[in-house]
């Protein structure tokens, strides 16, 4: 199957985010697609999967034109979203959720063996094993594991009986993989499907992509802001800009730079920039002390001081994000101590009151309100600075939102269109912006710079070292170990739920980090 997209052309509130675009997506064959945050590519991407209807322009397969307005439209021509968020039923199990929307079973009666079988046959199509929780014979071999089809052991694919909510991401995303192929998706749109994943991680998914690509004749997609993976993975890349195609190169022989040239049209600023030293004097503004939740996190002691960007580092379940939740009381403490400015914090709404502010990972389940408008999300953390006798003063709301818009570079958010029309890197500036405009004391970021473009990253690491410059203190959890080398002041590490060490500024490199982590 070959599809093609002509001419399509889309806008918000006379806001043009596609110019013309046209794209050919020929089968087998791995499309990516670059730009900064706000060029266009998500909403490409959606546009193609029915999640947005294009204002103009034409869609084609084979030669013919065919009308998407819907994700069912999609879904019956063939053409499947993966997200970065994950569009999974979380109660289901992993076999309901690969096959949700392919029909009950005869008479709407159920076959689980059949689905079973079916189950297996589509972990082979993908070369992954299937794990039985009984132990029976896996699709490849003998016992609940066995050998791909190359001869070489596979990996494994969830257990079918599991409850989806219970995995772990990388896993989620798996099924999703599992469900296009249940609907027999001819071409499959990746939008940041790496975002969210380790390194390791992503190398398997995207050799899933690869195998796929190459043994059964499906076209992908792939739109991700780490254009290393982006040249490694695909067969041709298309970079846009202010919603126009700028350029389509073969990813044989071209390089990041010259991507980010071509994305950006300037030099980008320094993706790490050096934080202003702390002054011998500056007061300590969080204390933590024998902090203690479940086995999560245990008798965690650390302390920031104004001015101070301070980095967790650690392996995935290390405990970095349930220690900053913890902190700021978005979760129940077992036990330890948290102050802010030597003032207890209780719970959250005592966290906000001392001034401190959380990002949290995933900004669309739990940072931003994707339905609400822009500016409504820049005003959530502030709503009672600017309430009299119950009501909002939304003119002074409106030039203090847009003046964080301004001053963050949110491109595209006028004041009233809804913050899921945003680009990830937008949405990402928009919750920071909710606490800036609280004038935060102490401000917790986790994955502060998760599915964001490298532009959009300068951007963001740059408004944290400010944010220092300016006495406010920073506590950064990242799963990225250069980002908290190139950011902190001091990074501790993580391990098994307590920290397991410290390094000063500049004597310590990722090998240093992951060895005290406990990666071998």
């Amino acid at each position: 199957m070959h599809v093609a997209l002509d001419r399509i052309g889309k806008s918000y509130g006379g806001t043009p985010v596609l110019d013309e675009v046209s794209l050919s997506l020929p089968a087998g064959r791995v499309h990516g697609l670059v730009g900064e945050n706000g060029a266009g590519k998500s909403t490409l991407a959606r546009v193609l999967c029915g999640a947005v209807r294009a204002d103009r322009g034409r869609v084609l397969v084979d030669g013919r034109e065919i009308r998407i307005r819907t994700p069912r439209d999609a879904l019956g021509a063939g053409i499947v979203l993966v997200t970065q968020e994950g569009a999974v039923v979380p109660a289901l199990s992993v076999l309901d959720n690969v096959l949700l929307g392919t029909g009950g079973g005869r008479y709407g009666v159920r076959d689980g063996a059949a689905e079973k079988r079916r189950y297996g046959e589509l972990a082979a199509r993908a070369g992954w094993e299937v794990p039985y929780a009984d132990g029976a014979r896996g699709a490849h071999g003998e016992g609940p594991y066995g050998v791909g089809a190359h001869g070489m052991r596979a990996d494994p694919a969830p257990d079918p009986g599991a409850r989806v909510g219970d995995l772990p991401f990388p896993a989620r995303q798996r099924v999703e993989f599992l469900r296009a192929l249940a609907h027999d998706a001819r071409l499959v749109v990746l939008d940041e499907p790496t975002a969210a994943l380790a390194e390791a991680d992503a190398a398997r998914l995207l050799a899933t992509v690869r195998r796929l690509a190459a043994d059964s004749g499906i076209a992908f997609v792939l739109v991700s802001h780490r254009l290393d993976e982006v040249v490694a993975t695909c067969d041709t890349i298309t970079v846009l800009r202010d919603g126009r195609r700028v350029t389509t190169v073969p990813a044989a022989g071209t390089t990041p730079r010259e991507l980010l040239r071509d994305m950006v049209g300037t030099p980008v600023a320094a993706l790490y920039p050096e934080p202003a030293p702390v002054r011998e004097d500056a007061p300590v503004v969080l204390a933590v002390r024998g902090l203690s939740r479940g086995r999560t996190v245990r008798d965690v002691g650390l302390e920031v001081r104004a001015g101070e960007i301070v980095g967790l580092a650690g392996l995935a379940g290390s405990g970095r994000t349930e220690t900053l939740r913890a902190v700021f009381g978005a979760d129940r403490r077992d036990g330890g101590e948290v102050t802010v400015a030597g003032r207890r914090v209780t719970g959250v709404a005592g966290a906000m009151a001392l001034g401190a502010g959380l990002i949290p990972a995933s900004r669309a389940e739990e940072g931003l309100v994707l339905v609400r408008s822009t500016a409504e999300n820049l005003a959530l953390a502030s709503l009672a600075d600017r309430r009299r006798l119950g009501f909002v003063r939304r003119e002074e709301e409106r030039r203090t939102t847009g003046a964080t818009a301004e001053r963050l570079d949110i491109r595209g958010a006028g004041p009233d269109r809804p913050a899921w029309t945003l680009s990830g890197g937008n949405q990402q500036k928009s919750l920071f912006g909710k606490w800036l405009i609280r004038r935060p004391r102490l401000l917790l970021a986790d994955e502060p710079t998760r599915g964001v473009d490298v532009a959009a990253r300068a951007q963001i690491h740059e408004l944290l070292a400010e944010l220092a410059a300016e006495g406010v203190a920073v506590l950064v959890a990242s799963s990225d170990v250069e980002e908290v080398l190139g950011l902190a002041h001091r990074v501790l590490v993580m391990r098994e739920g307590r920290v397991a060490g410290e390094f000063a500024r500049g004597t310590a490199g990722a090998g240093d980090v992951l060895a005290l982590a406990g990666l071998r």
